[in-house]
C-alpha cells in the first residue's frame, strides 16, 4: 500500500442541499459550482445548490444559468434581506435530508463536506467546519485586528456554547432538526450560533478546515454587521438565561435611575427650590426614566403594550416594592439585627427584598410576556 493511498472512503447515502447566501458574488459563483460538481461526481451524491441572493443585480443570476447545472438554482430575495434570513429561507426551500451552509467567497473547503456528513451519520446533531480545532487553520495574512476580532467574538459566545468556532459560516445539520426549530429570530450574520442555541444542539462536532481568504470581491464584514452581532448575542442570552438577563438589565436601569435622581435633585437645588420639591422632582423624573428604559430595553418584548396602563402598573409595583423594603428593614431592625450597624444592614436587606419584588412584579405582571419578537 502506498503512503498516499486512502485508508478508508466515505460513502454518502443521502441527498444534500447546499445553501449559499450571496450578495454581489457573481465572480465567485462559477468557481464554487466547479468545486461542488467535482464533489458530486466523486461521491456520486444527489445534490442541489441554492444560491440565496439579496438582489445583487451583478450578474449572479446569469452566472448560475450559464453554468448549465440543473442541480443549481438561484432565488432572488427582495425583502427582509440579510445573510441569516437568507440561510433560513434557503433551508426552508431545500429538498434533501441534509443541509449544508457555506459562503460563496471560496473560503470554505468543499472537501470537508463528506467529513461533516460523516459526523452527522455518527450521531452528531450539528457539524461545523472549524478553524480552531487541531488541524484547522486560517490564512497566514490575517492581520492582528481581524484575528483579535474573531477571538473576542468567540469568547463573547462562550457562555452559550463550548464550540470552539461558533462564528463559522460553514456547517451541516439534518433538515428534520431544522424543521423542528421554533422562534428563530437571527440578526446579522452568525446563523450557526442561532441554530446551536435555539435548536438546543448538545452534540456538536467540529471538522478542522483550512480557512482561506476570499479570492474575488469584497468582504461584507462591516462595523454595522459587528454591531448586529452584539444585538444578536443579547437575544440569545435572553433566550438561554432569560430571568438572569432580565434581572441584570433591570438592575442596570435601576442604577441609571439613581444617577438621574441625584442629577435632577441637584439641579433643582441649584435653582433654589425647597428641599421637598428637589426630592420629589428627583424621584418623579427617575421613575419616568426607569419606566421608559425598562419598557424599551429590559422588557423590550412588551413595547406593543398600552404604555399608560403599563406606567400605572409600574408605579403600583414600585410603591409595593417600597412598602416591602420598609417592612422588611423595620422588622429586622427591631427583632433580629439589633447590634452595631443593625439598622444599616436591615436597610440593605430591605432594599434587596424590595428590588426583587419590583423585578418580579414588573417581569410577570406589568410587562408580562405576550410577544415573541424583541
Amino acid at each position: 500500500m502506498s503512503v498516499g493511498e486512502d485508508l478508508a472512503r466515505i460513502r454518502i447515502n443521502t441527498g444534500i442541499s447546499v445553501i449559499v447566501p450571496t450578495y454581489r458574488e457573481a465572480e465567485n459563483i462559477p468557481h464554487l459550482l466547479v468545486e461542488l460538481d467535482r464533489l458530486r461526481r466523486e461521491y456520486d451524491v444527489t445534490l442541489e445548490v441554492l444560491f440565496m441572493d439579496d438582489d445583487s443585480r451583478d450578474g449572479s443570476v446569469e452566472a448560475v444559468a450559464a453554468s448549465g447545472f440543473d442541480w443549481a438554482r438561484i432565488i432572488v430575495r427582495t425583502g427582509d434581506r440579510g445573510l441569516s434570513r437568507a440561510v433560513i429561507d434557503g433551508f426552508r426551500a431545500a429538498r434533501h435530508p441534509v443541509l449544508i451552509c457555506m459562503d460563496c467567497d471560496l473560503s470554505h473547503p468543499v472537501d470537508a463536506i463528506p467529513q461533516m456528513i460523516l459526523g452527522l451519520a455518527s450521531g452528531q446533531q450539528f457539524a461545523i467546519g472549524s478553524r480552531y480545532v487541531p488541524g484547522g487553520s486560517t490564512d497566514d495574512d490575517w492581520g492582528l485586528f481581524r484575528w483579535l476580532n474573531s477571538v473576542v467574538a468567540t469568547l463573547l459566545a462562550r457562555p452559550l456554547t463550548k464550540v470552539r468556532d461558533p462564528m463559522s459560516g460553514f456547517f451541516a445539520l439534518r433538515k428534520a432538526d431544522f424543521d423542528a426549530a421554533q422562534g428563530l429570530n437571527p440578526v446579522g450574520y452568525k446563523i450557526a450560533l442561532e441554530l446551536i442555541v435555539k435548536c438546543r444542539m448538545e452534540n456538536v462536532g467540529e471538522v478542522p478546515i483550512d480557512f482561506s481568504d476570499r479570492r474575488f470581491g469584497e468582504s461584507k464584514l462591516t462595523l454595522k454587521e459587528q454591531l448586529k452581532y452584539i444585538q444578536h448575542l443579547r437575544r440569545l442570552y435572553l433566550f438561554r438565561f432569560a430571568n438572569a438577563m432580565y434581572l441584570l438589565q433591570f438592575l442596570v436601569v435601576g442604577a441609571t435611575g439613581a444617577v438621574v435622581n441625584l442629577a435632577v435633585l441637584s439641579g433643582l437645588q441649584l435653582a433654589g427650590l425647597a428641599p421637598w420639591i428637589c426630592l420629589a422632582g428627583g424621584i418623579g423624573v427617575s421613575l419616568v426614566t426607569n419606566f421608559l428604559l425598562n419598557r424599551r430595553f429590559t422588557f423590550s418584548y412588551a413595547r406593543r403594550g398600552h404604555a399608560g396602563r403599563q406606567f400605572l402598573g409600574f408605579l403600583g409595583a414600585s410603591l409595593v416594592g417600597l412598602t416591602v423594603n420598609y417592612a422588611v428593614a423595620l422588622g429586622l431592625s427591631h427583632k433580629v439585627l439589633t447590634g452595631a450597624y443593625g439598622l444599616q444592614v436591615s436597610a440593605m436587606i430591605g432594599i434587596a427584598a424590595g428590588m426583587v419584588f419590583n423585578f418580579l412584579g414588573n417581569r410577570y405582571i406589568v410587562f408580562r410576556k405576550r410577544y415573541i419578537r424583541d
